[in-house]
Order: C-alpha cells, then structure tokens, then sequence
C-alpha cells in the first residue's frame, strides 16, 4: 500500500505540472521537490546500511537519475514570444514516469503475492537486509529522477535564456548594434 501511495503521489504531482505546455517558475520546479521529500519523511523510516543494503539503495538512486535525464529529454523548452519559458511535456514524457510508477506498484505487489519467496532468497545470498531497503531504493529512485528532471529544467531554462540573450534584437527592422541591412 505505501508503494501504491508514493508511487501515485509523485506521478500525480508530476504530470500535472509537466504535462501541456506549462512555463517554468520557480514554484514548478519546488513544489515536486517538496512532494517528493514529503513522500520520504512518511515512508523512510530506516536507512539500512548492512550487507549490500546501501548498494542496492545506490542503485535506486542510479537508475533514478538515468531515468530523469531521459525524462528531461523528452520536455522540449521554448521561449514564447512574451518572455516566459515554457515545456511542452507529451505522451512521451507522461510514459516514462508511468510506466516506472506502474513497474515500484508491480513490484510492491509482486514481492508478496508472487515471488515471495525468492525475493527472500535472493536479499539473503545478496545480504540485503530486509524490506525497508527495497522502499528505500524505490522512494530514493523517485527523488533521484525528480530531482534529475529538475536539474534538467534548469539547465534548459538557462540555455533557452542564453540564447536569446545572443540572438539579434531588433529595432525598426534593424539589428540592435549592426549596420543597416538595406545600405
């Protein structure tokens, strides 16, 4: 159930704010932070650290930010002609954080009614300590990959600025500094 609940959270907070064509602020990019750092004050309880735990929560953390990056590949940013930078986030986008949601939900439910028995046989030869591990690895996935798409954001927010700060400006039909393009 608390799989269920954080995975649900994230995914509901994320694709509400990315989904369309939503503009960047500052809030945008907080409030997932906040949700996602909410989601670990209620479901990390322990931060195990025998035997191969703190491997296996790496990993989560590793596969969380590669599934960012690939998520932030997938949120073009423009800059509209009023100023504001927005992202355009579609069906690409919303499958990532889907499809990952769906696979901790699968594997929450999979690992007490389906393959019990040999996830308990594979934490003991892995010397993977118990269950707060594996929450721990998926709840550090999440905040890996929201603040990876975050990262991202910024990153295109910064370069969308760049560049029009580069790009000719025009005035009367002129580019600010240059020299009459009709002489």
């Amino acid at each position: 159930m608390s799989a269920l609940v954080a995975s649900g959270t994230i995914l509901i907070i994320i694709l509400a704010t990315d989904i369309g064509r939503r503009r960047i602020t500052t809030m945008r990019m907080v409030r997932s932070v906040i949700a996602v750092a909410v989601v670990i004050a209620i479901f990390v309880h322990s931060l195990p650290t025998q035997g191969n735990d703190l491997s296996l929560q790496l990993v989560g953390v590793g596969v969380g930010v590669i599934c960012g990056l690939i998520a932030g590949t997938l949120l073009p940013a423009y800059r509209h002609e009023s100023g504001e930078i927005y992202t355009i986030g579609g069906i690409g986008y919303a499958l990532v954080w889907v499809v990952l949601s769906c696979g901790r939900i699968v594997f929450a439910y999979g690992a007490e009614h389906w393959f019990t028995a040999d996830l308990i046989r594979f934490s003991i030869e892995n010397k993977i300590s118990g269950e707060d591990t594996y929450a721990n690895a998926f709840v550090f996935m999440s905040l890996a990959m929201v603040l990876t798409r975050t990262a991202v954001l910024l990153t295109k927010m910064r370069k969308v600025r760049a560049a029009s700060a580069q790009a000719p400006r025009l005035d009367a039909g002129r580019p600010v500094g240059g020299a009459d393009p009709a002489s």
